[in-house]
């Protein structure tokens, strides 16, 4: 158990950091390995462990209100930002209610859009968003183990220079370039008509 007595903002700088993105990654990377053997029960056991983490905490909180870009904004409590001691208090909370979170109401902002209509950009609370967090550190270890090792979209470490290597090496002329072609597919509103009722259920 971290104690915090006193004076939150020296606690909150002396938490292990380092040790805490060794403990995280140790987990995830056992997830991973579970999940490329095909062992559902051994994964869903490490899914529950991360979820459990308190460095999986802490790191969670961390990335919502330092690192990310958009912690700034405010959700429907009016909050755009935490103070040294409500981050820790935050932490007991996630710690309390990791496996019955309920979720506050989402803030909507309009977004204009070039052709003149817009878009409802819904933002949730920093609580909320440090509980998807760190549901993301126990989901995205799974994902990551069965995609297709030429797939880049929305993947941590990859981007369009990668894709850009690709198409380079096996489009030259010694690799047949010239008998090959690229296929680009634009799938008009996809995630708009996803059965999100069929995403929960699995």
């Amino acid at each position: 158990m971290i104690r915090h007595i006193g004076n939150y903002r020296e606690s909150w700088k002396g938490l292990a950091w380092k040790q805490f993105r060794k403990n995280l990654f140790r987990l995830q990377c056992r997830l991973w390995k579970a999940v490329r053997a095909g062992d559902t029960r051994k994964a869903r056991n490490l899914q529950k462990l991360i979820l459990k983490s308190q460095s999986a905490r802490w790191l969670a909180i961390r990335q919502i209100t330092q690192l990310n870009t958009g912690k700034k904004t405010a959700g429907v409590d009016g909050k755009s930002s935490l103070t040294f001691k409500e981050r820790f208090e935050l932490e007991s909370l996630l710690s309390a209610m990791a496996w019955r979170w309920k979720h506050q109401r989402l803030r909507e902002i309009p977004i204009p859009k070039r052709d003149g209509t817009t878009r409802m950009l819904k933002v949730p609370t920093i609580a909320d968003r440090a509980w998807q967090k760190l549901v993301h550190y126990a989901l995205d270890p799974a994902h990551e183990a069965t995609f297709h090792a030429r797939s880049y979209g929305f993947r941590a470490g990859r981007s369009a220079h990668d894709v850009q290597r690709v198409l380079f090496l096996n489009l030259s002329s010694n690799k047949g370039g010239l008998q090959k072609r690229i296929l680009e597919l634009d799938i008009e509103k996809c995630f708009d008509r996803i059965r999100h009722g069929k995403m929960r259920e699995n």
